[in-house]
């Protein structure tokens, strides 16, 4: 049986030119493609071949170096730097360049406003391609991790405890400082390179406490100053909040992604710092229109979403809303009979008729939440009812909470139940999360390398449009058409 064995000492290795290094077919060349295609001017960066000084990388060839390691989860800066040397499609795609650990991370922390309008433009040139439609967006949230440990997260009263002790600290340096000056025994060196550190603590430290201290409106309230002791910031990453997922607590930011209906690219994707989704989705609508550059029809979210202040702007402005709320998502309406979907209102006479028959009539407004009350006018008649026990157990009777806005939560509840939002809700798994997924499991991109909200977005922006070129190479059969095509379209 014979054997087939390589020889390093042969003359000719490689092929004698860089662009035969990969072939038609290899995915590289639809990011060499896209980048080509981009506005820089747009993104904000200026490209001068006059520039005067000492010369750098085409900052062309950095941001398709990103791109093309974020699309295959590999965004260490040193993997990159190792990938320039050995994998022959990123020598191919920096053209033999070679820029160090340090330089791709300094390009990728210099240009973070630019890296954030990567996705919009991609977002773009799908519409030119027919790629997004934008009729029907489906909105959803995931919890990505910061660059930041739980611990770091405190609140006011314990940053100002541990700043004391930081004073006292530089106090003692001091006195060290005067005794080795008087003595000259010893070498200070090592005494001001702590108390350089120390006070530089000290600054941050209070930069913090400026950052936490309450506005005006806020000090004029009796309850500030409790509401300063519970409030917390992290001081490695200001911007990034302690929210709870399915792996316990940790300091997160939390991802709205918004997706088209047609192929289920990504629109926008932006990081928030709010603990939930509740007040979230006409903010993305928003954002994903101007992307677009038109009004959506249709949206869609989980009952993550279902806040009737959030949604009825949106309502107003005559799109149609499939977002259940939470007894329809629990679906606890069906299984229990006494519901409070089970008690007819009155419109006229502003009451509710419970399953007994018995009328329940306005009884408080809790202005803060902008819900009325509604109850039996005597409270015993729960009590003597067959379905005391299963209705209610309170001694004061059954009560139901109705919205100011109740109307429009009772006409999205029914659009949700129809027919054609059930078939549309049906959808939003394989639209809306389907990126998420890639993202975090095939990407491994469930931390953020960078820090602050403008980095993060910027590295949300780099994931988003690796995840749509990814899926383009898919939707236009392959690699050899998606290049042609991103070669006839110029992005604006």
């Amino acid at each position: 049986m014979a054997y087939r064995y390589g020889n390093r000492d042969q003359i000719t290795f490689l092929p004698d030119s860089i662009e035969n290094y990969v072939t038609e077919e290899d995915p590289v060349r639809v990011y060499d493609a896209f980048v080509d295609a981009l506005d820089l001017e747009s993104l904000g960066i200026k490209v001068d071949d006059k520039a005067v000084g000492n010369s750098s990388y085409n900052p062309v060839t950095m941001i398709k170096i990103l791109i093309y390691g974020y699309s295959y989860g590999w965004r260490s800066s040193r993997k990159l730097e190792r990938a320039l040397h050995h994998n022959l499609s990123f020598i191919w795609l920096a053209a033999g360049l070679k820029p160090d650990h340090k330089t791709i991370a300094n390009f990728r922390k210099d240009h973070k406003e630019p890296l954030k309008q990567i996705l919009t433009q991609c977002a773009r040139l799908c519409v030119k391609l027919d790629l997004i439609e934008g009729n029907t967006l489906f909105v959803d949230g995931s919890k990505f991790r910061a660059n930041a440990g739980k611990s770091q997260s405190k609140r006011v009263d314990k940053w100002e405890r541990y700043r004391t002790h930081v004073e006292k600290r530089i106090e003692e340096l001091l006195e060290e400082c005067q005794k080795v000056d008087e003595t000259e025994k010893e070498s200070l060196v090592k005494i001001n390179k702590e108390l350089s550190n120390r006070r530089s603590l000290k600054a941050k430290i209070d930069q913090l406490l400026t950052e936490m201290e309450p506005d005006t409106e806020t000090k004029n309230k009796d309850s500030s100053k409790n509401q300063r002791k519970s409030s917390s910031i992290n001081g490695t990453d200001p911007d990034c909040k302690i929210m709870k997922g399915r792996q316990g607590s940790h300091a997160c930011y939390n991802g709205q992604l918004v997706t088209d209906d047609e192929h289920g690219l990504a629109v926008s994707l932006q990081a928030s710092t709010a603990m939930n989704d509740l007040n979230e989705l006409s903010k993305q609508v928003e954002q994903a229109e101007k992307v677009l550059d038109k009004p959506a029809k249709t949206i869609c979210a989980d009952a993550g979403y279902s806040s009737v202040e959030d949604l009825k702007p949106l309502v107003d402005e005559g799109k149609t809303l499939i977002v259940p709320n939470n007894e329809q998502a629990k679906k606890e309406a069906k299984d229990n009979p006494f519901a409070k979907s089970a008690f007819r209102y009155d419109q006229q006479n502003d009451t509710y008729t419970c399953p007994a028959g018995q009328l329940l009539y306005r009884y408080y407004y809790e202005a803060n939440r902008d819900r009325y009350e509604y109850r039996l006018n005597s409270r015993s008649t729960c009590s003597f009812c067959v379905h005391f026990g299963k209705c209610t157990s309170s001694k004061v009777g059954r009560s139901i909470l109705r919205l100011g806005n109740q109307q429009i939560k009772d006409s999205l509840a029914q659009v949700y139940e129809s027919e054609e939002g059930q078939h549309i809700y049906a959808q939003r798994k394989m639209k809306v999360e389907h990126p998420f997924g890639h993202i975090k499991r095939n990407l491994g991109a469930g931390t953020f390398l960078l820090r602050g909200l403008s980095g993060v977005n910027a590295e949300l922006s780099l994931l988003a449009t690796s995840f749509n070129l990814a899926r383009m190479i898919t939707i236009l059969g392959g690699v050899k058409p998606l290049v042609q095509e991103l070669r006839k379209v110029q992005i604006t």
